[in-house]
């Protein structure tokens, strides 16, 4: 392997020859070769597990990417290779193009894959790919400027028939105020790079504008390396109901029904569900159309997500998502189809096999997104090393995780620890198995979203399908105070942290080899 930029044992680890890629096997799907032979996994934590596992089941090698607090991530961990990455900060880090692609040059990576978040929709790291010859495995960079611009994009979807909330382009500030009377309070700035409710503000009065910009700016800067924003009409009572679709090089567009994301804090996802319980047939067929539509107009590729606000029996596109979303593992379950080696599949070549009427939808699924934040406290990000993870099991249950004990979560990134995902027969059945997954998962060591999502799978609201995006706010923020614990539980807690923080200790990884006994010294 080439030389990496810092060759310490504790840097790199050697890409380990597994007896399952002999050159490579195509993970058992009959190929001569794999689609790539190496791919660099351009991102970190649970996402970074589950595009390495996917790698793993096509027959191809993984290269991991780490930062300085991510040293001894379970990513970096389970990958064949890990690079580091200088410094902490993103755009040190997770958002240096030129660090990513210096090292899938040196790791002889033959495409890359960007996850969700960070660079995942910016084009360019698309075009950085191309120059350098490797795949990226997403849109290609035409679909991501197009997907940006959201004037363009606007104007193709109308011409498409699709409804559409009144909105803008990217725009600077100086534009905003007249923009925004145009648009209509309360309105929603969104930057055009977004995803995960990061850089959306919603602004109610001319007001409160100018520092609403300032924030919505600053925040997609530091998470995206994009500081454009525009405006969009923003709907009090609504449903927020997104559809997947795949789409290959000839043009052949599928969707896999919706995710119902209805439920959110500050523009934050935090549980998902297929189907979702307030379309009928005959709004769920529409909506599946105009999502087709959305991408035939686009001229997409690869997978991704169109959003739509739903209210009453009328819907409104809100916008593309040109990647993997957080909450692809609901499809999956519903579906039958693994999305991310459905990207691999599609960025190498390969035509869609089959049409819409093949695509047959069984059960219900949700998840929960198990970030470090306390929701008793406004849901303020908790850091810290994690002490322990006891993760759920049993029929119908599926966790993708980012972290074990050890992991030190870091101030630095996005708070999502881990995904619950259960799935039954009936929307019934998949509730009663995350009430139970639910109840068997412990996090220690910081505070955890746990709790709301216990609570959110016993609310009436949500039990009944009747839930909009205002769950949150009328109910939860709503609810008595907890208890405060007796001073003797404060003080057992006190005590049991000052153990475990004298007794974790954080696995090596990163040895170049086994430690021989014959090192060992004498005790």
């Amino acid at each position: 392997m080439p030389e990496p930029a810092d060759t310490s044992a504790d840097a790199v680890r050697d890409l380990r020859r597994r007896p399952d890629v002999p050159g490579g096997s195509a993970g058992g799907r009959g190929r001569d070769r794999p689609l790539f032979r190496r791919v660099l996994v351009a991102n970190r934590g649970e996402i970074a597990v589950r595009v390495i596992r996917a790698c793993r089941d096509l027959g191809m090698e993984a290269v991991a990417v780490y930062s300085v607090p991510d040293r001894y991530a379970p990513h970096a961990r389970l990958a064949d290779a890990a690079y580091p990455l200088r410094g902490a900060a993103p755009h040190e880090s997770y958002l240096n193009i030129d660090a990513l692609i210096d090292i899938a040059r040196q790791a002889g990576a033959e495409a890359l894959h960007p996850g969700y978040g960070f660079l995942a929709e910016n084009p360019l790291l698309a075009d950085a790919c191309g120059a350098a010859g490797i795949a990226f495995v997403g849109p290609p960079a035409v679909v991501l400027r197009l997907c940006g611009d959201k004037a363009v994009a606007r104007e193709r979807i109308v011409a498409a028939g699709v409804p559409v909330l009144p909105g803008t382009s990217p725009i600077a500030d100086v534009e905003a105020p007249a923009a925004a009377r145009r648009v209509g309070f309360p309105l929603l700035i969104k930057a055009v790079g977004g995803g995960g409710g990061k850089g959306i503000h919603l602004v109610r009065t001319p007001e409160d504008l100018p520092g609403a910009l300032r924030l919505a700016r600053g925040e997609a800067l530091t998470a995206f390396g994009d500081g454009r924003v525009y405006l969009e009409r923003w709907v009090e009572r609504a449903r927020h109901v997104e559809i997947q679709i795949l789409a290959d090089h000839r043009a052949g567009v599928i969707h896999l029904g919706e995710r119902e994301c209805s439920v959110q804090r500050r523009h934050q996802k935090l549980i998902e569900e297929s189907p979702s319980p307030a379309l009928t047939p005959a709004l769920r067929g529409r909506m599946g159309e105009a999502a087709v539509a959305v991408a035939r107009a686009l001229d997409y590729r690869n997978a991704g997500t169109v959003e739509f606000l739903v209210e009453g029996d009328s819907f409104y596109f809100l916008e593309v998502n040109a990647r993997i979303q957080v909450e692809h593992p609901v499809t999956e379950l519903v579906a039958g189809l693994d999305l991310v080696q459905w990207q691999f599949r599609l960025a190498g070549g390969e035509p869609l096999p089959f049409g819409q009427e093949a695509v047959r939808l069984s059960g219900h699924a949700l998840q929960c997104r198990i970030s470090a934040e306390d929701p008793h406290a406004q849901f303020l990000p908790s850091v810290g090393r994690i002490a322990a993870v006891v993760e759920p099991g049993g029929p119908g249950i599926r966790v993708d995780s980012g972290v074990q004990a050890g992991t030190e979560v870091s101030r630095h990134y996005d708070p999502l620890l881990c995904k619950v995902i259960a799935w039954g027969e009936t929307r019934e059945a998949a509730i009663a198995r995350m009430r139970r997954a639910l109840g068997e998962t412990v996090i220690a060591g910081v505070q955890t979203t746990i709790p709301f999502h216990r609570w959110a799978v016993e609310e009436p609201s949500f039990a009944q399908g009747t839930y909009d995006t205002r769950l949150i706010e009328d109910r939860w923020e709503r609810r008595p105070a907890p208890a405060s614990p007796p001073e003797a539980v404060l003080l057992v807690a006190a005590a049991h942290a000052y153990l475990r923080d004298r007794t974790v200790r954080i696995p090596e990884y990163r040895r170049a080899a086994p430690r021989s006994p014959w090192r060992e010294q004498d005790q």
